[in-house]
């Protein structure tokens, strides 16, 4: 449902929206409010002033339209983004023979229709016996005033009433209802005046009994009733016709309104994501402070980040295996320090279901492939065209094991490497093209072989000059070289990636730069950010250099890579070394023996 508004252009150029009328049930202070602020939070631009000029006569809401704006796509937002159109949900519900039912439009009128036959054959039913039983009793009557010295005669002679009764039935085959009658008659009823209204009464009485009966007997003269009848009730009750059903014209698609812009994408570890102009990051100065991302809660950190373009794709993946999508513009627009919206009220997500992974698509091309992979180790690559749905409920992205869960999600190009990191220090490097294509629904299968008691941490596609970031739950960390890791085939055990034995689990695995900043947040909320430069590289499976110190109780549980920000007491020296950190490199021999094992083949 849509107000009334009309375009008026002044005689300077300038363009007004005139409201007249609004949908049903919505207020006008209200909606003058909702325009106002989102005016005022620069959701809804081109407007320069917004006046109510409404009087007794009636309803006038002025907008004025700025000079460089397009009135109609002004007029369009406020359509869609205000309640100057709404939807008015109509309950089809009716009792039919019964029971109830849910009708179209179609069928609740013809369900009217036959409701209105029953009723004006019912209230027929009723006259027709109303009239007949006074007939009934004016016919007695007329026999009466045709016999009156006689029946004066049999009353008078009587005993009583009863007895009077009897001989009038006995004597004119009258019933009790017409003696009854002719015994309470009055004797003023015997003048001619009153004779000839009781004649013509009766007349009428069978005239109208007539027409009852073929009323009943005639399905047309029903109808037509029925037809009169309504045409009645809109005559006593008709005024002017509020809603009217019209082809909408000028209708601008909600999409064209929508500027191209480059935009900054940010998801959290606890799942609010927003949205920000890339302008909102200035360019500063080598050695400037940065400014601040967002404000978070803090335990929580953003897990992914990115630009893309505000009409692009963006593809949301839960621990479930389920897949949504939205386009980019559709997550609302935050300012720098704010947290955002939590996925959960963009998305139809259950209350036990988290999102893991968040992809930017451009477009749903044929050569590219999604790859995933599950805590337990599966993994699965699909066409990405397969996801291409318009589905708001999200679709199933991967069959998942019971007590499994999808954790890792990345956009490949048919032709990358893949990196697949365990807990209990094993690391495996592969071809995706070793991972044959399947369809949306498939389990997936085997990334490599899982020790007992073992889950996969980390998943990362390499790229050239690239490092690999090892983070132990123990708060030590290393960079090691991509050449590090050599190629091997899709499920085997893989290579020792760190020495758990000696320096605890591996949190996390990320391919970083120098360039970036580390956030890592241990299990008792702390976070520490840290430059990647400012850790060693080293061989693997060395233990590395202390990245965070944790207190007895506590433990790295993820870690995240993001652009660098200067911080004002940032630290200008390495964090300090505890023992060696090349200690437990493997020596050549080691390596050799090392690779006769990883490499042998697994069954799926």
């Amino acid at each position: 449902m849509r107000a009334r508004a009309e375009i008026e252009e002044e005689k300077n150029g300038r363009y007004h929206i005139i409201v007249t009328e609004l949908p049903y049930q919505v207020n006008k202070a209200r909606l003058i409010e909702n325009i106002a602020t989102l005016i005022k939070e620069k959701r809804l631009d081109g407007i320069s002033n917004i006046e109510d000029h409404s009087d007794r006569e009636g309803m006038r809401i002025v907008i004025t339209v700025k000079r460089d704006a397009s009135p109609q796509i002004v007029l369009n937002k406020l359509y869609s983004f205000t309640q100057m159109q709404t939807t008015f949900g109509v309950i089809m519900l009716a009792i039919v023979n019964g029971e109830p039912k849910t009708l179209t439009l179609k069928q609740i009128l013809d369900e009217y229709i036959t409701f209105q036959v029953s009723v004006v054959t019912r209230r027929t039913q009723f006259e027709l016996k109303k009239a007949e039983d006074r007939a009934h009793i004016l016919e007695g009557l007329k026999i009466a005033v045709d016999n009156i010295d006689e029946v004066i005669n049999i009353i008078r002679s009587s005993k009583d009433r009863s007895n009077a009764r009897q001989r009038l039935t006995e004597r004119f085959g009258l019933d009790d209802i017409q003696t009854q009658a002719i015994v309470q008659m009055q004797l003023g009823a015997l003048t001619g005046l009153d004779r000839q209204k009781l004649e013509d009464e009766l007349t009428a009485l069978l005239a109208k009994i007539a027409d009852l009966k073929d009323i009943l007997s005639n399905g047309d003269r029903l109808l037509a009733i029925v037809k009169d009848e309504a045409l009645e009730v809109k005559k006593k009750f008709n005024d002017e016709r509020r809603t009217e059903i019209a082809a909408i014209s000028g209708e601008v698609d909600i999409e064209d309104l929508i500027p191209e812009e480059e935009c900054v994408l940010t998801l959290t570890n606890f799942g609010y994501v927003k949205r920000q102009k890339t302008d909102t990051y200035r360019t500063q100065r080598r050695g400037g402070r940065g400014v601040s991302g967002m404000t978070r809660r803090e335990e929580d950190v953003a897990t992914e980040m990115f630009v893309i373009n505000s009409h692009d794709y963006v593809m949301f993946f839960s621990d479930l295996g389920r897949v949504y999508r939205l386009k980019c513009y559709e997550v609302p627009e935050g300012s720098r320090t704010s947290k955002g919206m939590n996925i959960a009220n963009l998305l139809p997500i259950s209350p036990d279901e988290r999102v893991t992974s968040m992809i930017r698509v451009p477009q749903f091309d044929a050569d590219s492939y999604l790859v995933m992979v599950t805590r337990n180790g599966i993994i699965k690559r699909t066409p990405l065209a397969a996801y291409n749905t318009t589905r708001k409920g999200g679709v199933i992205g991967i069959d998942l094991d019971e007590g499994d869960e999808l954790c890792w999600v990345r956009l490949t190009n048919g032709s990358d490497e893949l990196m697949v990191a365990t807990k209990k220090g094993m690391a495996i490097r592969f071809r995706e093209t070793d991972v044959r294509a399947m369809g949306r629904t498939a389990r997936g299968v085997k990334a490599l072989t899982l020790r007992e008691g073992d889950c996969v941490v980390g998943m990362s596609i390499l790229r050239e000059g690239g490092l690999v970031l090892t983070v132990s739950e123990t708060g030590y960390g290393r960079l090691s070289s991509i050449d590090d890791y050599r190629i091997q085939s899709r499920g085997g055990k893989g290579l020792t990636n760190y020495h758990v034995e000696k320096y605890g689990d591996v949190a996390a695995i990320k391919v970083v730069d120098l360039d970036d900043d580390i956030i890592l947040i241990a299990s008792d909320g702390v976070i520490i950010r840290i430059r990647a430069n400012s850790i060693r590289e080293c061989a693997r499976p060395s233990k590395g250099v202390r990245v965070m110190r944790l207190t007895e109780s506590s433990r790295v549980v993820t870690l995240a890579r993001t652009a660098h920000e200067e911080d004002e007491d940032e630290a200008d020296e390495l964090p300090e070394d505890d023992g060696d950190a090349t200690d437990g490199a493997l020596t050549p021999e080691e390596m050799e023996q090392e690779a006769a094992v990883s490499d042998a083949p697994v069954e799926e």
